[in-house]
């Protein structure tokens, strides 16, 4: 009774330890740990089950003795199914040879030790401790060890080649976010490096003020849309260096106007690079500004509701209609969904809509 309890508590401890959350919060730490301590762990339970069946039969010190030597001709027969018979035969979809040497197996190592045990160690049967409750004892000692070698063995590997399939998608999915933060950024530069170029033949301050804003939006592009995040300022500050070029370029004539409040909270909050300014650039292409007259980008940020708030609310071009105008801002709003999705998902709004009077709008709410 007594073994048949502690095989149902091992049962118990095993099934909550591949419990699917519990077992996402230890493979978050490391796996071979995880590995590790389920050998370490079992093998402590086979011992305290060792010694209690057979201290009906033994006294000290033949039962310490006997302890240790079943523990070390066990810790042999779980290596050998666990490393070898496993990985050959049943991940090889062998499964007939497989459940053939596990059943050899067993038989050859409970026939071991049903001869050599009583003859080494003294064992005495009566009529209470028969030699029947022996047998029972080692049959059932020697399918726990080959059942548990077998399942940690099989989910070894399934785990491992889940873990190895969900690094896989999340190395798909970083790629999938660089290749568009890499089609976003450098287009701008090249435009700006074009418009620099055609006015270097005539210096101005303007040319020398353009290469400086320039110079931010490469030091913005090369090394902070690398990292995971950066400050909201950071972000702003690569925001006014695009519209300081575009005001250059149409003479400081452009209607671009920043409302900014809470400033206090610009250093302290972080967001995934290229999110905000790839918003604002997408509002610089469609809205005409420099191009026709009357048209105007809004940018604004606040702190609300324990919500960080950026709109954008621009203009739109009156030489396309509204969804001819939009449309190819896919490229920009996919990668920002991507991008939030993987940092926010749940915690999150946007928005991208026709506002009225033939104007665009563009809201984004992250909860702090």
């Amino acid at each position: 009774m007594f073994l048949i309890i502690n095989i149902v508590f091992i049962l118990l401890v095993f099934r909550i330890l591949f419990n699917a959350k519990v077992l996402k919060r230890l493979m978050e730490y490391h796996w071979g740990f995880l590995l590790k301590f389920q050998h370490i762990f079992f093998l402590l339970i086979f011992v305290v089950i060792t010694f209690f069946t057979e201290n009906y039969f033994l006294d000290v010190p033949e039962l310490i003795w006997s302890v240790l030597s079943v523990i070390i001709f066990n810790v042999g027969i779980y290596s050998l199914v666990y490393f070898y018979l496993v990985p050959e035969f049943y991940l090889s979809n062998k499964y007939p040879e497989f459940i053939l040497y596990a059943l050899i197996s067993f038989l050859v190592s409970s026939l071991f030790r049903i001869l050599l045990q009583p003859a080494v160690f003294h064992m005495n049967f009566n009529e209470t401790l028969s030699n029947t409750k022996f047998l029972y004892n080692v049959y059932t000692a020697q399918g726990i060890v080959i059942l548990v070698a077998s399942f940690l063995g099989i989910t070894k590997d399934k785990f491992l080649i889940e873990q190895d399939f969900k690094d896989l998608g999340e190395e798909k999915d970083q790629l999938y976010l660089d290749l568009l933060k890499s089609k976003m950024n450098p287009h701008f530069l090249l435009n700006t490096l074009n418009n620099i170029y055609s006015k270097s033949f005539q210096p101005s301050e303007n040319t020398s003020e353009s290469i400086l804003q320039l110079s931010k939006l490469l030091q913005y592009v090369i090394y902070d849309t690398s990292k995971e995040k950066i400050s909201m300022a950071q972000e702003f500050s690569s925001i006014k260096s695009l519209a300081g070029l575009y005001q250059l370029k149409y003479n400081n004539v452009l209607n671009i106007n920043f409302d900014i409040q809470d400033e206090e909270t610009l250093e302290l909050i972080d967001i995934p690079p290229s999110v905000c300014l790839t918003l604002f650039e997408n509002a610089l292409k469609h809205s005409a500004v420099g191009i026709e007259a009357e048209t105007y980008i809004n940018i604004s940020y606040k702190i609300q509701d324990q919500e960080l708030l950026f709109e954008i609310q621009n203009s739109v071009s009156k030489k396309k209609n509204l969804v001819g105008n939009m449309s190819d801002s896919g490229l920009g709003n996919e990668a920002v969904i991507n991008i939030l999705e993987k940092n926010y998902a749940g915690k999150y709004t946007f928005i991208s809509e026709p506002a009225e009077n033939n104007n665009y709008q563009t809201i984004l709410k992250i909860k702090l």
